[in-house]
């Protein structure tokens, strides 16, 4: 994914600079369709880059950055946009780009630990990503017959710690 490349949350996109240039590389290159796979940043990102592209070309012009024939071969940008994240929180969508590999992978961690668990007699507690998203960890809770789980959408009631540490000595 981004991460492992190097692509994920670049600061300088985050500026109007940062888009200047992302915008006279598109133009140099003769780039006009994107293909845009993240989470909210990336989206966002791609969502003031295209409002934006009509000015940033305009001023790339100005200060001598690109020709005026380079604009106006340029001057539309497609952007398609997929929703890449493990989150799962995206309005709209059954599942994103990202959850089903992500919910494999903790499966694979529970199976891991469960063994370790039932020799030594001992409880876990495992917390996996999801950010203010708990799909995960329901998802993982019910797929591995866990006995709690914490969401963020359904915080616990005061004194759940001895709620919990009862659950584990009955």
């Amino acid at each position: 994914g981004g991460t492992v490349i190097g692509s994920a949350r670049c600061q300088d996109f985050r500026t109007r600079e940062g888009r200047l240039k992302a915008a006279r590389n598109l133009v140099k290159r003769g780039i006009t369709n994107l293909c845009v796979i993240g989470g909210d940043g990336s989206l966002t990102g791609a969502d003031t880059f295209r409002a934006e592209w009509s000015s940033l070309l305009a001023e790339l012009v100005k200060v001598g950055g690109i020709t005026a024939e380079e604009a106006k071969k340029s001057s539309y940008l497609n952007i398609v946009g997929m929703v890449g994240s493990i989150d799962n929180d995206f309005c709209g969508t059954d599942m994103t780009i990202g959850t089903d590999s992500a919910l494999h992978r903790i499966m694979e961690i529970v199976d891991a630990i469960t063994t370790t668990a039932q020799s030594h007699q001992r409880t876990f507690v495992l917390e996996v990503m999801g950010r203010h998203c708990g799909y995960l960890a329901l998802i993982t809770a019910l797929a591995c017959g866990a006995d709690w789980v914490f969401i963020p959408e359904c915080p616990p009631e005061d004194n759940w710690e001895d709620h919990l540490c009862r659950r584990l000595t009955e």
